[in-house]
C-alpha cells in the first residue's frame, strides 16, 4: 500500500466515521474504485483505531467518568450480593445498596444495554455482512436508506431526555440500529443519532450517546478482526503507511465530531441525506453498468 492510498482511506475513514454518511459504505466503494485487495483486515482495523482515539479525544472527561462509574458499579456489585448473603443467612435486615445510584451510574448502564442488541446483530449478521463489501450493489443501496433516515429528521420535534430521562427500551432500540450499521452504506452515526432523536433524547445527548456508545462496539470490531491474523500480517503494524493512515483517521475524526456536534444543534442533519442519496444512485447505475 502506497503513502498516497494510506492518506487517503484515512481521510475517507476520518470523515464518514463520524458525518452520517457510513464509513464503511465508503471504503467499500473506494476499494472498488482504486482495485485495493484489502485482505488488509489489519490495515482496516488501524483506520478504526485512528477514528476510536478521535472518540476518546473530544469525550475525554466523559471516557473518564464513565470508566470510573463503571468500576464503582462494580463495587457495589459485590457490596449487593454480601449483604444480600448475609441478611440471607443471619437472618439480618441489612440495608441492600442501589447499584444505580446517579444519572452517570445509568449512563454506564444504557451503555452495556445498548451494545446488546448490537453484539447479537452483529454476530448473525457476521457473514453476510462480509460478503456484502464484494457487492458494490449493496452500499449503494444502503446508502440511499441512510438517506431517507437522515430526511426523516426534518421536522422531527426537538427531544429533551438526558441520562435520567433515557430509558433502557430507548437504549436497545438504539443499539439495534447500530447493530445494523454494520453493513456497507449504513452510517453508524446516522443511523443511532435518528433513532435517538426519534426516541426523544435531546441533540446534545443523542450525539454524546451515539459515539460513546459506540467505543464497545469498535473494540469488539477490532478483537474479532484481528484475532484470524496470523503473526507476520500484525508485524506489518509498523510500516509507515499503517502509521500514516491511522493518524490521519483520528485527527479528520477529530475535526468532524466537533463540525457534526455543531450541526445537529442547528438541526441541519438532514443535509446530509442529499449526499448519501446521490452516491446512492450513481453506485448503483456504476453497478448495473459494469
Amino acid at each position: 500500500m502506497s503513502f498516497f492510498e494510506a492518506i487517503l482511506m484515512g481521510i475517507v475513514q476520518g470523515l464518514t466515521e463520524f458525518l452520517p454518511i457510513s464509513s464503511s459504505g465508503h471504503l467499500a466503494i473506494s476499494r472498488h474504485i482504486l482495485d485495493l485487495q484489502l485482505d488488509n483486515i489489519l490495515f482496516e482495523v488501524l483506520l478504526h483505531f485512528g477514528t476510536l482515539i478521535a472518540i476518546i479525544a473530544v469525550y475525554s472527561k466523559d471516557v473518564l467518568e464513565l470508566i470510573i462509574n463503571g468500576l464503582k458499579i462494580i463495587g457495589r456489585c459485590f457490596k449487593y450480593i454480601i449483604t444480600s448473603v448475609q441478611n440471607l443467612i443471619y437472618n439480618d435486615n441489612k440495608k441492600i445498596p442501589k447499584i444505580i445510584k446517579d444519572d452517570k451510574s445509568k449512563f454506564v448502564i444504557l451503555i452495556i444495554v445498548a451494545s446488546i442488541p448490537t453484539a447479537i446483530i452483529g454476530l448473525v449478521l457476521e457473514k453476510v455482512i462480509i460478503k456484502s463489501f464484494d457487492i458494490l450493489l449493496v452500499p449503494g443501496i444502503c446508502l440511499i436508506v441512510t438517506g431517507f433516515l437522515l430526511q426523516s429528521t426534518n421536522k422531527l420535534k426537538t427531544g429533551t431526555k438526558k441520562e435520567g430521562k433515557t430509558s433502557y427500551k430507548d437504549a436497545i432500540i438504539i443499539g439495534a440500529f447500530q447493530g445494523f450499521a454494520g453493513l456497507p452504506g449504513i452510517s453508524r452515526s446516522g443511523s443511532t443519532i435518528v433513532a435517538s432523536l426519534l426516541r426523544g433524547l435531546s441533540r446534545e445527548f443523542a450525539v454524546k450517546f451515539s459515539f460513546l456508545m459506540s467505543l464497545p462496539a469498535v473494540v469488539g470490531a477490532m478483537i474479532l478482526q484481528l484475532r484470524d491474523l496470523p503473526m507476520e500480517s500484525i508485524e506489518a503494524v509498523i510500516s509507515a503507511p499503517y502509521i500514516i493512515g491511522m493518524a490521519v483517521s483520528a485527527l479528520v475524526g477529530y475535526l468532524c465530531i466537533k463540525f457534526l456536534i455543531k450541526l445537529i444543534k442547528n438541526n441541519k442533519l438532514h443535509y446530509f441525506a442529499y449526499y448519501c442519496f446521490a452516491v446512492g444512485i450513481i453506485v448503483i447505475i456504476a453497478y448495473f453498468v459494469n
